[in-house]
C-alpha cells in the first residue's frame, strides 16, 4: 500500500518569525502522527532554520527548486548538493510556475530531475495543463508529453525513488480545482503510462495532486485510487487548514 504524502510548498512566502510560529503549530497537532508522511518545503532562505526547528520530528524538509548542475560558476543558483548538505530530502522540480514564469522546458526539468537523484534527493516532478490545453482536448498529450521526457532519461527505475505530483495549472491560486473525477483520470493515465515500462514501479509510484487543495476538498480527492496525497500551495501557510488537509490523508490511511 503506498503510504499518501502531503507536501506544503510555501513558494515566496514566510519570515524568521512567521516561519517559526507555522511550524511549532503544525508540529504541535502532531500531523505525521500515524498517518501520511508530511514534507514542508520554505524558500531558500529558511531552509536552515527550518529544518532545525524540524530536528527530530517526523516532518521532512523539501526545497522548491534546484540547478541541473553540480556546481560551478552558476550565480544566484543552488544545487542539490547543498540541498542535502542541509537536510532536505525532496526538492520539487517542474513546478507550472517555473515552466511558465522562467522558461523552464522539459530537458531542463529532466536534468534538474537527474541533478537531484545523484545527490539521493527525492524529486517531486510536477506535470500538467493549461487551460486553454485543457479546453482543446490536449491534457493528455501534454502530461504525458511531459512526463516521458524525464523518463526517457531517468528511465523507469528512476521512479522507484520519485514522486510526481499532477498539478492542473489552470486550477493553481485560482480557487478552482478539478474535481476528483478529473484528478483521477489523469493519474490513472500516468500510473498506467509508467505501469507500460515497469508494472512493479507503478504500483508503488506515489502521484500527488497539486490544484488548490484545500481541508474542503481534500478527503475527496485522496480517496481516488489513483491519488496519493497533494502538493498543496497557499493552505499550507494555514496551520489550521494544513492540518485538517494532513487529518483527511490520514483517514485514508487507516
Amino acid at each position: 500500500m503506498r503510504r499518501l504524502l502531503v507536501a506544503g510548498n510555501w513558494k515566496m512566502h514566510g519570515s524568521r518569525a512567521d516561519n517559526a510560529a507555522l511550524v511549532g503549530e503544525i508540529l504541535r497537532a502532531d500531523v505525521a502522527e500515524a498517518g501520511p508522511e508530511i514534507l514542508l518545503c520554505p524558500p531558500f532562505v529558511y531552509l536552515w532554520e527550518v529544518g532545525r526547528l524540524l530536528r527530530d520530528s517526523s516532518v521532512a524538509l523539501g526545497a522548491q527548486d534546484v540547478c541541473a548542475e553540480p556546481l560551478g560558476a552558476h550565480t544566484g543558483e543552488v544545487s542539490a548538493g547543498m540541498l542535502k548538505d542541509v537536510g532536505c530530502t525532496h526538492v520539487v522540480v517542474g513546478h507550472s510556475e517555473r515552466r511558465a514564469l522562467y522558461g523552464e522546458d522539459d530537458q531542463l526539468v529532466a536534468r534538474k530531475f537527474m541533478a537531484a537523484q545523484r545527490e539521493g534527493l527525492t524529486p517531486i516532478l510536477c506535470v500538467g495543463e493549461t487551460l486553454d490545453e485543457r479546453e482543446a482536448g490536449r491534457t493528455a498529450e501534454v502530461v504525458l508529453r511531459q512526463f516521458e521526457a524525464v523518463l526517457a532519461v531517468a528511465e523507469a527505475a528512476g521512479f522507484g525513488s520519485a514522486v510526481l505530483a499532477y498539478e492542473p495549472v489552470w486550477a493553481i491560486g485560482t480557487g478552482k480545482n478539478a474535481t476528483p473525477e478529473q484528478a483521477q483520470e489523469v493519474h490513472r493515465l500516468l500510473r498506467a503510462r509508467m505501469a507500460d515500462q515497469d508494472a512493479k514501479i507503478a504500483s508503488c509510484l506515489r502521484i500527488l495532486y497539486g490544484g488548490s487543495v484545500k481541508a474542503a476538498n481534500a478527503a475527496e480527492l485522496f480517496a481516488m485510487p489513483d491519488v496519493d496525497g497533494g502538493l498543496v500551495g497557499g493552505a499550507s501557510l494555514n496551520a489550521e487548514e494544513f492540518r485538517r488537509i494532513c487529518e483527511a490523508a490520514r483517514g485514508q490511511e487507516t
